[in-house]
């Protein structure tokens, strides 16, 4: 794109008729980038007058609202770091929320904390912390003006953001992302989704706090100058189809979700109600959680009476540690998936094609090919010798958007690189270029000298009449022997006939994977830990299983 600062880009974007419109409320409100840009400029005027400049690290707390997005672009004015804290999931967890949200402000060495005033009460101000500064007195009117802003100089190796990624609460760990490594990410996803500036709609209702929603669909569209819609979760979460309205409505070409969000929209499509029209949809990207490509198939079938494109929705792969982007399909190739047997997988780690209707037949997404600047390997974990085309190891990345580790962990970056290439964690193999994702190396069970992929279990259980889809943890616990035994927790609405759910999911398991539950354990709606994005914590339900912590659905006594 040339410009490397990523300042001089929204700069640049803000002389366009591009525009940011925030629906959800009652009313939809549109600003343009450039009114954006000069009430941001305003904000960086005040921050400097509490001295914040560069090399500060700033965090924000607060729901997605037109001032969160002005103080993310104040911040990087100023040459300042930010830091976007992430909301509660559930309000029963504000203690944890609580003690969670200081660790990340400590553990960034920020300078100051800007909060939505809603959330103020959850930050306990303590001697040694930093100031609490009010969004909305940022962006009141009076005091400096956008003209009394002073531009700092800014550099490429600058850190733009602190990302936290979701994990435990004890030890958070922040993603050292600089400005040239997003800007190469940016510049990336141009590229590999065809973006044009004056064309595109963005549409977009997931949290800030997340790589996805901040890097995707909040830093690109603001230094690019592209339109974008855009809503809180919460609005999304209260009424599902209330996404597929905004694409219609405003001829949205761009969006994106984790799996569970694109079955509640295919749910919502099913519904007798006035056809929609997207038909302008392009990229409708499924990612953040593995995919299903069942519920992709469903949510096409849905959308075709509304002109959906089946096209347009298509898996890709992502993580924090490249910015966002790592690899993505060709647009409008749509969903691409390879068929392996799934017992030589399992034992011999190796991807063998079969037919769709094999006993063993097992259906994997491919998510594409390496963005722009990035290299994709396959490394056996414990050799460590690099695999060829259809042997399953650890996926390994190199390239122009990778992190050079996490701020101020040095125990943890010592193992985060091999000879320059990243360790992801994940298993995956390449086929044709194209990288297929099997599942976490840390996650996997191993029974009988097989890999079991948890994800197998959960999406067979999550199928299942009185099961909460997508609210389903598997995970192998310790039995004799020290063999690993598999364990099903699962979310249901449900008090009744639940020896019946147990036994349907023990079936699922054996139809999934070939091997039986060792235990199958049914809890309340919502009790399930998830990160703040929304993923499954394996393994800290796991420790809460092993300790007793689970809060399980006991069946009603029988009256009488």
């Amino acid at each position: 794109m040339g410009m490397d600062m990523i300042v001089e880009r929204i700069e640049h974007g803000a002389k366009g008729p591009g525009s940011l419109t925030f629906v959800g409320g009652d009313e939809p409100l549109t600003k343009t980038w450039a009114q954006v840009h000069e009430e941001a400029r305003a904000m960086a005027a005040r921050l400097q007058q509490e001295n914040i400049g560069r090399g500060d690290h700033v965090a924000v707390l607060g729901p997605t609202t037109p001032d969160l997005v002005t103080a993310f672009q104040a911040i990087w004015l100023c040459g300042a770091t930010l830091v976007v804290l992430p909301l509660p999931m559930r309000l029963a967890s504000l203690e944890e929320f609580t003690s969670s949200t200081k660790a990340r402000i400590r553990a960034a060495d920020c300078v100051a904390v800007l909060v939505d005033p809603d959330f103020a009460p959850f930050i306990e101000i303590e001697p040694d912390d930093p100031p609490l500064l009010a969004l909305d007195q940022l962006a009141a009117p009076g005091g400096p003006s956008a003209d009394d802003f002073i531009r700092p100089d800014y550099r490429p190796d600058d850190l733009f953001v602190l990302q936290f990624t979701s994990g435990s609460t004890s030890e958070p760990k922040g993603v050292v992302l600089p400005n040239h490594v997003v800007a190469a990410n940016l510049d990336a996803i141009i590229e590999a989704a065809d973006v044009d500036i004056d064309t595109d709609v963005m549409v977009s209702w997931l949290p800030l706090y997340h790589d996805m929603g901040l890097v995707g669909f909040c830093i690109l569209p603001m230094s690019a100058g592209i339109d974008l819609v855009l809503a809180a979760p919460q609005d999304f979460l209260a009424s599902p189809g209330r996404w597929m309205e905004w694409i219609s409505t405003y001829g949205g070409t761009a969006t994106a979700g984790p799996n569970f969000s694109w079955v509640l929209a295919a749910r919502a499509l099913r519904r007798d109600g006035p056809a929609l029209d997207l038909s302008s949809l392009r990229i409708g990207l499924n990612g953040a959680e593995p995919v299903d490509p069942e519920s992709v198939r469903s949510l096409i079938a849905a959308g075709e009476r509304h002109g959906l494109r089946p096209g347009a929705v298509f898996p890709a792969f992502g993580m924090a540690e490249v910015a966002i982007a790592g690899s993505f399909p060709e647009p409008m190739t749509g969903l691409n998936t390879d068929v392996v047997d799934h017992e030589r997988l399992e034992l011999d780690h190796l991807a063998v094609p079969v037919d769709i209707e094999h006993p063993r037949a097992r259906e994997i997404v491919l998510l594409g090919r390496p963005v722009p600047g990035l290299e994709f390997r396959i490394v056996d974990p414990e050799s460590g010798d690099v695999l060829g085309e259809r042997q399953v190891g650890e996926l390994q990345i190199r390239g122009t958007s990778v992190t050079p580790g996490y701020y101020k962990r040095e125990d943890v970056n010592r193992e985060l690189f091999d000879d320059g290439w990243l360790k992801t964690g994940d298993l995956a193999y390449l086929v044709d270029g194209q990288m297929a994702m099997c599942g976490r190396i840390k996650d996997v069970i191993i029974v009988g000298g097989r890999n079991v992929y948890p994800q197998d279990i959960e999406r067979a259980a999550g199928g299942i009449e009185g099961i909460r889809a997508g609210n389903v943890i598997a995970f192998g616990s310790p039995g004799r022997a020290g063999k690993e035994q598999i364990v099903v927790v699962a979310e249901t609405r449900v008090d009744s006939g639940l020896d019946a759910i147990r036994a349907a999911v023990n079936k699922g398991s054996i139809a999934a994977v070939g091997v039986p539950c060792h235990e199958v354990v049914l809890v309340k709606p919502g009790t399930l830990p998830k990160t703040s994005s929304g993923k499954l914590q394996r393994a800290l339900c796991k420790s809460q299983y092993i300790n007793g912590e689970l809060e399980i659905v006991a069946e009603p006594a029988a009256s009488g």
